[in-house]
């Protein structure tokens, strides 16, 4: 150890003895304090006018544009200058012949002029360090763990440039040749994970060798130890072949001898690399303050309750739009983006089977007119190279599973204890199920999904539709993610005239029926009711009467007419609504809403008589006059103002009573509209929030599943603007001078002595 320490003195002090440690330690340092306090500045102007900011921490450092990515992305150009002359220029000068007869051990130097290399990098991030802990006192409540995280995983990937820059200089005598070398090793590195994705022997390895985006996850602050693995086993790597090569200076051995030790080395780090990526030997370790990249606290209580074999099935249509996130050449990608899953549930097993069928694409159709499915599905094989080991024809996937009523799009079947669920893919920008959908589809199977049935059969608002005033979109829409069909709930519909309510109803919803409802229908309503069941009726002002047998039985009921207000944008039937601050959380929990929950057209709802209910307003209009009217006028006439006004009439209120030891919850609101597509839609608007509320109660908060987060503390800039014109003065003009005198005057003190 004593040698590889005096090997790794005298190699640093050759380093600080040259120009290029010294020139490349002050670019670095000017380029990363450039950015940061950059960012700083950009914030503080930001604070300044009033802008809110958030997650500081991560913003500053990670993320697409933080200081730890920046600085990443110019790591792999510094290393080869340092590293390009750290044995090429023994070979180049012939003291390399010294070393190779002398007593010292071929391991020993090679350790000890790595080990010079490692403390250099130290450099680095003492340089970023010193940064870290500036921030420390310029953003309230740094995310301190976050930010060494980014350290750590900065470092192991400059330790790791490190030794493939010094194999590479034990290949030649010439420092460019040696510098050009490492750059090509690493952009091979970085491509490797690319190549042969869809070739299953190699897919894995190619996939394990890929250096890019390996220090991301510390990045973020979550150490994974594949990635740590990963790094110690490269380097390793690289470190034994560079003592292999400078072996063969001082040890004759046979060719075939040495193809066997190589190849003995490389196979050996490729199965501990496999071995240690594994999901059951991947141990993780969240830096961030909120455990940002681990499971929330809901979806941890339903991964607890999964203890058998889980499985995944993804079924891929040629002809969806979708085609392309799940092809083999993605298919690790895919994976790893159930990381958060696999961490605590390594049984997971995931499974790819392809088909072509009749599918949504318009855009592929009109692109290739006259082809049928089977020609177009052929087109895309050839057209695209794809290497599939199966491809199901419509009539072969049918007979494993009916994806009909999937659009036949890309989707998964999650499977577990004999049960099975849907797991889509979305029109969204990000198309992939995020936590909140894949927690809510493994809980339908740990416990009972909630059952919504629509009743039907008098012309009331559809599931199925897509018009303004229907409710597919919130209800049973499966290309929108937050469609309650895609978060934990079943929706169903009956004919109420002519069905019983299914038993194993847990919501029934009857949304504004046009005609009167039979008596048979009032019966099997009332039956539901009087089974302590949940309901759900909603109503607008020119057929509320339908009703009313319903509602009687409630004790409540609706104004005869419109609710109108006046106001100099709106037309006189939207109503500005208020949410209701202090609703008793032990009835009902409402988010924080901000943003307006907007009626058009509604009653207002009314207490008749004393049922048994206690009936909590959820929803009411504003403190300025309502009055009653026919629906469609334009403005408040004199006439109408004469009438009798009103303030503050609920839109929306929640019944509930203790009946066969539980909770009976009903909700009666005076416009149907509110759920419709239109308002769902509609942007700026706190409806989806409110509406989500409302069946999360309904659920008793088990769907959907509540995936937030604490609030970041770290929201504000501490310093102020001169503050950090300082500090740029100092750590950009002043650091970097002293780093270039120290410097000058090292090396004009060698050459003087």
């Amino acid at each position: 150890m004593k040698t590889i320490y005096r090997i790794a003195k005298t190699e640093l002090n050759t380093m600080f003895y040259s120009p290029v440690a010294w020139v490349v330690l002050v670019i670095f340092s000017i380029q990363s304090s450039w950015k940061f306090f950059g960012t700083i500045e950009r914030f503080e102007k930001a604070q300044k006018i009033g802008q809110s900011m958030d997650n500081l921490s991560q913003i500053v450092f990670s993320g697409f544009s933080g200081l730890y990515t920046e600085m990443q992305n110019y790591l792999y150009l510094y290393v080869p200058l340092l590293t390009m002359g750290l044995v090429s220029r023994e070979i180049n000068s012939g003291s390399i012949k010294l070393l190779l007869s002398s007593p010292i051990r071929i391991k020993d130097i090679v350790l000890g002029k790595y080990l010079a290399i490692a403390a250099y990098c130290l450099l680095f991030i003492a340089i970023l360090g010193l940064q870290v802990a500036i921030a420390y006192f310029s953003i309230e409540n740094l995310d301190l763990k976050f930010a060494i995280s980014g350290l750590i995983g900065l470092y192991l990937l400059v330790c790791t440039y490190a030794a493939i820059g010094l194999f590479m200089s034990c290949l030649t005598s010439y420092q460019v040749v040696a510098a050009i070398s490492t750059l090509v090793v690493l952009a091979g590195l970085n491509f490797i994970g690319k190549l042969w994705q869809d070739v299953e022997i190699v897919k894995d390895i190619t996939y394990f060798l890929s250096i890019a985006g390996r220090a991301n996850e510390m990045l973020e602050g979550l150490i994974i130890s594949k990635d740590v693995f990963y790094f110690v086993l490269v380097s390793s790597l690289f470190i034994v072949l560079s003592i292999y090569k400078l072996q063969t200076g001082r040890d004759a051995q046979t060719v075939s001898k040495r193809v066997l030790k190589y190849t003995l080395l490389i196979a050996a780090v490729l199965s501990l690399g496999y071995i240690t990526s594994r999901a059951p030997l991947t141990f993780y370790h969240d830096m961030t303050r909120n455990k940002d990249n681990t499971l929330t606290k809901s979806s941890l209580d339903v991964v607890d309750k999964i203890e058998g074999p889980v499985k995944i099935t993804t079924y891929v249509n040629l002809l969806d739009i979708n085609y392309y996130m799940a092809m083999p050449y993605s298919q690790n990608s895919d994976i790893a983006s159930f990381a958060k899953y696999t961490r605590f549930l390594p049984q997971i097993e995931m499974e790819y089977i392809y088909y072509y069928d009749t599918s949504t694409n318009e855009a592929l159709y009109a692109q290739n007119p006259g082809l049928n499915d089977k020609q177009l599905a052929e087109k895309m094989v050839e057209s695209q190279d794809m290497k599939l080991k199966k491809l199901y024809a419509p009539t072969e996937i049918k007979k494993i599973i009916d994806l009909g009523p999937e659009q036949n799009r890309v989707v998964r079947t999650v499977e577990y204890n004999g049960k099975k669920t849907f797991l889509r893919m979305f029109d969204d920008l990000f198309k992939v199920p995020f936590e909140k959908e894949i927690s809510a589809s493994l809980k339908r199977l740990v416990s009972n999904p909630v059952k919504i049935v629509f009743a039907t059969g008098n012309m009331e608002r559809s599931i199925e539709k897509n018009g303004d005033k229907n409710y597919k979109t919130g209800f049973n829409e499966i290309t929108f993610r937050n469609s309650l069909i895609n978060q934990g709930f079943d929706v169903a519909s009956v004919d109420i005239n002519a069905q019983n309510v299914p038993s194993e109803t847990d919501i029934l919803i009857i949304a504004d029926p046009k005609t009167q409802l039979s008596q048979g229908a009032v019966d099997r309503i009332t039956k539901y009711i009087d089974q302590g069941k949940n309901l759900m009726l909603l109503a607008e002002p020119e057929t509320n009467s339908a009703l009313a047998a319903i509602t009687d039985k409630l004790g409540i009921g609706f104004t005869k007419q419109t609710l109108v207000q006046e106001s100099e944008t709106n037309s006189p039937d939207f109503l500005v609504t208020e949410l209701q601050k202090k609703v008793d959380s032990t009835v009902i929990k409402l988010s924080k809403i901000n943003n307006p929950i907007p009626f058009l057209g509604s009653s207002g709802i009314t207490t008749t008589k004393e049922t048994g209910f206690k009936i909590t307003p959820l929803l009411k209009t504003n403190n300025q006059l309502v009055w009653e009217s026919q629906t469609g006028i334009t403005s408040i006439s004199e006439d109408l103002k004469k009438q009798p006004s009103l303030k503050e009439i609920p839109l929306v209120a929640a019944l509930t009573r203790n009946i066969n030891g539980k909770t009976q919850k009903i909700i009666v609101a005076g416009d149907a509209d509110f759920m419709g597509n239109a308002e769902l839609s509609r942007g700026g608007s706190g409806t989806f929030q409110f509406v989500t509320d409302i069946f999360s109660w309904f659920s008793n908060y088990q769907f959907p599943i509540d995936t937030t987060r604490p609030q970041k503390t770290d929201k504000k800039i501490t310093i102020t603007s001169n503050q950090v014109f300082i500090d740029k003065i100092l750590f950009i003009g002043i650091f970097p001078l002293l780093i270039i005198l120290s410097g000058a005057f090292i090396l004009i003190r060698r050459n003087r002595r």
